[in-house]
């Protein structure tokens, strides 16, 4: 007689429905929309980050690009965003950090034009010399042209005229000359509009500008230092009168002279 031993069965596993199962992937799943914007560790700290960003850029920066330079969801940007203007805005800031063309902005305040316009403008309202408006009409009319160039056609140096053209951006660097490897100049874009053309084909010709060969004659006998032979007189009994020589005059196109100013006067 053998003994029969009974093995208990294993309980079953509960039967799981497909809704059930879909339910706890959805809670488990370490995913979430604001982890698809976001990097897995932050770059910076969020409202400085931007603050720095915004300050060096030149045009409206979008909420997303925003978001995927300092490594942050898009939603903590744009609420970041809106709290940083309102903060300025009720703080009285000189600056406001505005929406604009779909992206956000650092600007200077409406009340404070004035003095921005009395910043950026200072110094560019002196008008230019009658040094520099010779100089600037050499370039023009003679461009591309080098330094040493307009010196020589003008007869003074004109270092310091050309820097003032330079900064005030009326002319501007052309390249070099093959032969002698100076610089050569040009006037700019800002140099027609200033004086209300489109083309350098509108510029004025020259020709009834200059002057007449008897008044050149005039001024190379005045440079050469030569009086001019005085006109024959009708013959009479007086005794003659004694004319004084006139004294001599540089012309202002002659001689290695320098301007003495940078080609600007007060207004």
């Amino acid at each position: 007689m053998t003994d029969q031993t009974q093995v208990p069965e294993a309980p079953a596993a509960p039967e799981t429905s497909p809704e059930t199962s879909l339910e706890t992937s959805l809670e488990t799943s370490p995913e979430t929309v604001d982890d698809v914007d976001t990097l897995s560790v932050a770059v910076a700290e969020l409202r400085p980050a931007l603050e720095a960003i915004l300050m060096v850029s030149d045009e409206p920066l979008d909420k997303v690009r925003l978001a995927s330079v300092v490594g942050h969801p898009v939603s903590d940007v744009e609420a970041a965003l809106e709290s940083l203007a309102a903060e300025y805005a009720e703080q009285g800031r000189g600056f406001d950090l505005r929406p604009v063309a779909g992206g956000w902005r650092f600007y200077s305040r409406p009340e404070f034009a004035a003095v921005v316009e009395s910043f950026v403008l200072d110094g560019q309202q002196a008008r230019l010399t009658q040094a520099a408006l010779e100089t600037l009409s050499v370039v023009a009319y003679k461009q591309p042209v080098s330094r040493a160039r307009v010196s020589a056609i003008r007869g003074v140096n004109v270092d310091g005229v050309m820097r003032t053209l330079l900064t005030r951006g009326l002319v501007e660097e052309a390249g070099q000359d093959e032969q002698s490897g100076a610089n050569l100049y040009r006037t700019t874009s800002y140099f027609l509009e200033r004086i209300g053309i489109t083309s350098l084909d509108e510029l004025p010709e020259l020709a009834p500008y200059l002057p007449d060969m008897d008044d050149l004659e005039d001024e190379l006998a005045s440079v050469a230092g030569v009086e001019a032979p005085p006109e024959a007189a009708p013959s009479t009994d007086a005794a003659p009168v004694a004319v004084p020589a006139p004294a001599h005059h540089a012309s202002p196109h002659s001689g290695a002279g320098t301007e003495p100013d940078g080609g600007t006067e007060p207004t």
